[in-house]
């Protein structure tokens, strides 16, 4: 692993750096001594608790469409833009449609307009390769291979971001990078009604309830540790043959859900084993697989990180902060 020396004493602007990609972003970021990370979140699905203690990091509470917010972050002048903040995720896009259009269209937009404004050196953008291919792209996923049949407004306006930023790229010359995650998981993710299936698991399963299973537990996701996503992260910040690309950050592997749940229930001690339930209407994908040669190319990308290892992490994050997730967690 690189020591991305490039970012020290350097300002680094992360929106979204209270959730669980932004808060171990800036976690490694403070680490690495960057002059000051300055954190952007109006934590509407996050928790200051989770941000990381740091001298050098600075968190501002705000929403992304909130011009005086925005003026306030990008006074600092940063020379690295990370934008995760968004509107998260299917489900609550498919429940609060003009909600997601205004924070993940308007937002981007919003925070790529004020980047412009600046000598940034890279605007990396969290965009969704669980959501941008469709079900005529063939697996493993290639970032060629984009669909425009999408199933909810979460996977539109992750690509709608992607075309914003390379918009802004192809006419101002801004250097973006895409990074398309897939099925993020790690320490940092709260658990609650619109978030990711491992957090909400840990959390029923320490709680001796069934995991409820969409579907026949047969379908697969590309799990990929958190970690992982920060080195595929911070390297689009400074490999200049990133820029103006989308990039699949993945894990390259295949954990049917199934088994997930399983491991879940091992590690919580959890007997009450699994109920199935029916699945989600925009729920059509019943693989999702990576393909992360590109990755692999222009970053040096390697996923390091063993499924089930990265599940106990999950689980010891549990244990070590329960009072706060236990309090903070929406259903």
């Amino acid at each position: 692993m690189e020591d991305y020396y490039e970012y020290e004493n350097k300002v680094v602007l992360v929106t979204g750096g209270a959730g669980c990609v932004g808060s171990n972003l800036c976690r490694k970021l403070a680490e690495l001594n960057a002059r000051k990370v300055i954190i952007l979140d109006d934590l509407s699905s996050a928790y200051e608790w989770n941000i990381p203690k740091a001298k050098n990091v600075q968190f501002i509470k705000g929403s992304i469409l909130d011009e005086e917010m925005l003026k306030r972050a990008f006074k600092e002048k940063p020379e690295y833009v990370f934008h995760l903040a968004a509107h998260f995720a299917n489900q609550n896009s498919v429940d609060n449609p003009e909600k997601d259009l205004m924070v993940n269209g308007t937002g981007t937009l919003k925070v790529l307009q004020y980047a412009s404004l600046l000598d940034i050196k890279r605007f990396v953008y969290s965009s969704s390769g669980c959501g941008v291919y469709g079900l005529e792209s063939k697996m493993p996923f290639e970032e060629h291979d984009i669909s425009i049949h999408l199933h909810t407004p979460y996977q539109v306006t992750k690509l709608l971001g992607e075309l914003y930023t390379n918009y802004f790229h192809n006419l101002y010359g801004l250097p973006i990078v895409n990074a398309r995650f897939f099925n993020v998981f790690g320490p940092g993710e709260v658990p609650g009604r619109y978030r990711n299936v491992i957090p909400n698991f840990f959390y029923w399963a320490m709680n001796k309830r069934m995991l409820p299973i969409t579907g026949d537990g047969k379908e697969t996701r590309d799990w990929t540790y958190v970690e992982d996503i920060i080195n595929g992260l911070l390297a689009m910040g400074i490999k200049q043959e990133a820029t103006g690309e989308a990039i699949n950050l993945g894990s390259g592997k295949e954990h049917r859900v199934i088994d997930m749940a399983n491991m879940v229930n091992e590690l919580a001690g959890n007997e009450a084993g699994v109920v199935y339930i029916e699945r989600r209407d925009w729920d059509v994908k019943h693989r999702l697989l990576s393909s992360i040669r590109k990755a692999q190319k222009l970053l040096d990308y390697k996923p390091e990180m063993e499924f089930k290892d990265g599940l106990k992490r999950v689980h010891e994050w549990f244990d070590e902060n329960w009072e706060n997730i236990d309090k903070s967690a929406e259903f």
